[in-house]
């Protein structure tokens, strides 16, 4: 065989050899979370909690995998982080969040979806947990594989309702709750996308549209970071440090205006400095919030870690509960082993840095087209949304609404661009059709005028063009023509519909699911 067809041969297995190494890289993580868990196990039930930590592994995994690319998606898409250094960021603090403040005791029932005093056998409900485990992570393996953002908590709350369903009958399920969880499908991206968009809107209205946009900015920025910090620490405060200090809102909120208040004194002088060497265009602006979005995305990793923890570990804990004291009654809630909180912590950093990339390219750059101003305004949503929902007993996913978020912001520039584009008919419909040079004239003018004048000088021509006895003004099909050259879509509809179908058939996929793993190991284990 000749050098040239063995170089060929490389360079088509070259992707499946990355392939081969992260599913390796992944079994073997899984393998070694197994054989810590039998050495510390002993008989029957260390099989059992051998399985058990397999699957605890593999669900951390999935959640690293999926989950985590709404904290730093759209700070990749925004090129305010590279891809290698988001992956380390969010690895470091989704570990940290998850073993500083991922708590000591976790509900093995996540939500109350079921009701564990209907299941009296200790066996049956380890074999419960177990499947809802499998379940939970093999959707969220199927969502990561086509690129869908779902939610991890939905995924193991509808894991958890089907395999007690199986065991138990619908009388187990708490369905008021089921009912809140369906709500929260359209409550979640819908209050996401509507704070994204009023904050991208905020920021267009008093910095890109205007005439010097750096000055704008120099005043501007400043506030917006500590908008951002005020949110910030309440939104750590009241979720990502609930486990170490329980603060009430209020508290939670002063806290957070303190913080603010030092971090605006603090990036004021910066942001001047640094305006003083920018030129003055919406690309040199934008960098002034790139070092924001670097901490946004490690405050929302940590407080990810710090939350969504439980949802590895729940079930396991409860699993190894059982399985340690031998308990007859089923308990709501359960101490985490160190050992289990470390597999948790682990297998979201592993999981991310292994199969993280495809849904972060999804959530960055797949659905609408993210710079910095655009990605900090879908990570206030990110902390607000969570921070106003939890005050009106809202319940909501992080997941959705950061997804609305870049949803929010896409829907808002298409909308303002097929504005722009109206009024830009308008001025060629009120002008001679022959003045081309005065068209492009005021052109010019009205594209740098801050968003009042635009109004004004709207205003002002169509009232010029009334005086005038017989204006030539563009055919209805020559507007309607100008209007399809300027109007884009700014989002992938085939996205939207793609990620939508996976938020709604979550619940009820992975709860099938569940049931089905629960007859099959009830099956094995008493066949």
């Amino acid at each position: 065989m000749e050098f040239q067809h063995i170089s060929e041969i490389e360079r088509a297995t070259r992707k499946g050899r990355a392939e081969l190494f992260r599913l390796g890289t992944g079994l073997i993580f899984i393998v070694g979370g197994m054989l810590y868990a039998a050495m510390i196990g002993q008989g029957e039930g260390g099989v059992m909690l051998a399985a058990a930590a397999a699957v605890g592994c593999y669900m951390a995994m999935n959640i690293g995998a999926n989950d985590v690319a709404n904290n730093v998606g759209p700070a990749v898409g925004s090129k305010a982080l590279t891809l290698g250094g988001a992956l380390v960021i969010a690895a470091i603090f989704e570990a940290a969040g998850a073993l500083i403040a991922g708590g000591e005791v976790v509900n093995t029932i996540r939500s109350g979806i079921i009701d564990p005093a209907r299941i009296s056998d200790p066996d049956t409900f380890v074999w419960v947990m177990m499947s809802a485990l499998l379940a939970g992570a093999l959707w969220l393996n199927i969502a990561t594989a086509v690129g869908a953002p779902v939610s991890t908590t939905h995924s193991i709350v509808g894991a958890v309702l089907g395999a007690g369903i199986a065991a138990s009958g619908m009388e187990i399920a708490n369905w008021g709750e089921v009912g809140r969880i369906v709500v929260s499908w359209v409550v979640s991206p819908l209050m996401g996308g509507i704070v994204a968009a009023a904050f991208l809107y905020l920021i267009k209205r008093s910095i890109t549209y205007q005439h010097d946009m750096v000055a704008a900015a120099t005043r501007m920025v400043p506030y917006l970071v500590a908008l951002m910090a005020w949110a910030f620490g309440t939104y750590l405060m009241l979720k990502g440090l609930k486990q170490l200090w329980k603060v009430d809102f209020l508290t939670a909120v002063l806290i957070g205006f303190g913080f603010a208040v030092a971090v605006l004194f603090l990036v004021r002088p910066l942001v001047a400095r640094r305006a003083q060497s920018i030129a003055n265009s919406k690309q040199s602006v934008n960098r002034l919030f790139t070092a924001p979005l670097i901490f946004a995305a490690a405050l929302l990793s940590f407080a990810h870690g710090s939350n969504d923890v439980a949802n590895a570990v729940g079930p396991l804990a409860a699993i190894v509960d059982v399985l340690a004291s031998g308990a007859t009654e089923i308990s709501r809630s359960a101490p985490i082993p160190l050992w289990v909180m470390l597999m948790g912590a682990l297998g979201i950093s592993v999981g991310l840095a292994l199969f993280g990339p495809k849904v972060i390219k999804t959530v960055g750059s797949e659905i609408t087209e993210l710079d910095q101003m655009r990605a900090y305004c879908i990570a206030m949503a990110a902390t607000i949304t969570v921070i106003i929902a939890s005050q009106l007993g809202l319940p909501v996913s992080s997941t959705h609404i950061a997804v609305g978020g870049v949803f929010g912001v896409g829907f808002l520039r298409e909308y303002l661009k097929s504005n722009y584009a109206r009024m830009v008919a308008d001025i060629k419909a009120h002008h001679p059709e022959g003045d081309q040079a005065a068209i492009d004239a005021f052109l010019a003018r009205f594209a740098v005028a801050p968003i009042d004048e635009k109004g004004q000088m709207l205003r002002e021509l169509k009232a010029k063009a009334k005086q005038r006895l017989d204006p030539a003004h563009f055919s209805k099909m020559e507007r309607k023509g100008l209007r399809k050259v300027y109007r884009k879509e700014l989002v992938k509809r085939s996205q939207l519909m793609r990620i939508a179908a996976a938020w709604v058939i979550t619940v009820p996929a992975s709860a099938l699911m569940a049931g089905l793993l629960f007859f099959m190991m009830r099956g094995m284990m008493l066949g």
